[in-house]
């Protein structure tokens, strides 16, 4: 990885990042998605179910790291919810205006990419599902050094690959302790905050919050 404090950070620079990454969960693809498809069957408990399974999928994956007993994103989301429903959680539907936001970031010439705590195979599944899998350079999963979010060496991936300091990604995330995380490794982050959700760490500031990836499009 290349890190250095001499390298200048991208906030108020005016040049575009070289590359942009993106979470998955939440930020390219809608996890309720996958509880919707089955609104029939769950009645009007549905969104409720699909705010729990997200929740402690989430939680699932902080111990696993805080104990130092990974297991890989699907055998955690398979704990946080009956097998009945784990099908749908690999064929997520994207938020609509992703494959043009990222279409058009690539077309400027900027890299694309995912960093996820999701597994190869789940992330190659959502992305083939929403036919977006020719927009990315790299895909790049917390499994690979088994290990998840916020732990430095999940983002360290990304530098690591590519061989660029933290300052030139543009990172996106619709989880705030996902952005905290990220910017406390040196990304420029961007919160994707679709919900309105409250700011929980102001000590770790993101550049831009917007409410949906389209803002990328004017303000990058």
């Amino acid at each position: 990885m290349l890190r250095s404090s001499e390298a200048k950070s991208f906030q108020g620079m005016t040049m575009k990042p070289t590359a942009y990454v993106f979470d998955a969960y939440g930020t390219l693809f809608d996890v309720h998605s996958a509880v919707r498809r089955h609104a029939g069957d769950l009645g009007p408990q549905g969104q409720q179910l699909s705010q729990i399974w997200r929740t402690k999928q989430l939680e699932y994956s902080w111990i696993a790291s805080l104990s130092g007993s990974y297991r890989d994103f699907w055998e955690l989301t398979k704990d946080a919810l009956d097998y009945a429903l784990l099908d749908a959680y690999w064929q997520l539907d994207c938020y609509p205006e992703v494959p043009t936001v990222l279409k058009t970031l690539k077309d400027s010439g900027a890299r694309i990419a995912i960093l996820s705590n999701g597994s190869h195979d789940m992330l190659g599944a959502a992305i083939r599902s929403a036919a977006i899998e020719p927009l990315f350079d790299a895909v790049f999963s917390a499994d690979d050094v088994r290990c998840f979010k916020t732990d430095h060496r999940v983002y360290e991936l990304v530098t690591t690959h590519w061989r660029c300091y933290p300052e030139a990604v543009s990172f996106q995330s619709s989880n705030r302790w996902d952005i905290a995380g990220a910017t406390n490794f040196g990304f420029n982050t961007v919160w994707i905050n679709r919900t309105k959700e409250p700011d929980e760490y102001p000590q770790h500031p993101p550049r831009l919050i917007l409410p949906s990836l389209e803002g990328l499009l004017t303000t990058s």
